[in-house]
């Protein structure tokens, strides 16, 4: 198995720089050598899983190794607090809105590290919190799912969302999403949400990035035959 260097060795010579100045506008910040995602893939399918070389990967601040990191990661093996130490060190979106909540919400600690992150101060942290809950729903049973408790932070997502920090706003736009999609007792509670919110206004720099109409979303989902239909890993 290679080492972290080795890898990181061979991430710099992925790099690229027209993907570096896409990420860039997107709110990456240095070090991180704009590998592509189809690239990092690859060496995820070479690798497959291998816990302790995640672990090292994301320790160097590299996002692309970090990304990567989350890639080969074990879940099942992740502690609580190595779960918080990666939330604290996800510097920009796509480590907390991505790397972080696929590898939580497959961890034993999901529900209670989503919870408690949703309520942080900060932005990126609270951006985990809601993002790891919503890939936990997307790939659970209906039958392991809290029903209350996501009912009720829909009822939260309703209340709070106008007031919320920026990318927070993302997150929980996508949680209403992820629950009208995946959960099929509270799709008709999630499209009144969604309703009541109307469109979600984010900052989303200097990208064509759009935020997705959480209602008409949905709709096309249902539209599509999948409601309910559960993802086999958060991971995409």
């Amino acid at each position: 198995m290679p080492t972290a260097d080795e890898v990181l060795a061979e991430l710099k010579t992925l790099g690229n720089a027209s993907i570096k100045k896409v990420l860039l506008r997107h709110g990456a910040r240095e070090p991180f050598y704009g590998v592509k995602v189809e690239d990092l893939k690859k060496i995820q399918k070479r690798v497959k899983t291998d816990h302790d070389l995640a672990l090292a990967l994301y320790a160097t601040g590299v996002s692309d190794a970090m990304y990567l990191a989350g890639l080969i990661a074990d879940p099942a093996r992740m502690t609580k607090a190595d779960l918080r130490k990666w939330v604290k060190g996800a510097y920009w979106n796509m480590l907390a809105g991505y790397t972080v909540p696929w590898v939580a919400s497959e961890s034993r600690y999901a529900v209670e590290l989503a919870t408690e992150w949703m309520d942080s101060p900060k932005e990126l942290i609270a951006v985990a919190g809601w993002t790891t809950y919503s890939s936990y729903v997307s790939i659970r049973p209906d039958e392991e799912l809290d029903l209350d408790e996501i009912e009720g932070l829909l009822g939260r997502v309703q209340k709070e969302i106008p007031g919320a920090a920026n990318l927070v706003r993302y997150a929980m736009n996508g949680f209403v999403i992820a629950v009208g999609g995946a959960v099929a007792p509270l799709t008709t509670r999630a499209k009144a949400a969604a309703k009541a919110i109307g469109p979600v206004e984010v900052d989303m720099g200097e990208t064509s990035c759009q935020v997705p109409d959480a209602l008409q979303y949905i709709n096309k989902i249902e539209a599509a035959g999948r409601l309910g239909k559960k993802r086999k890993t958060a991971a995409c």
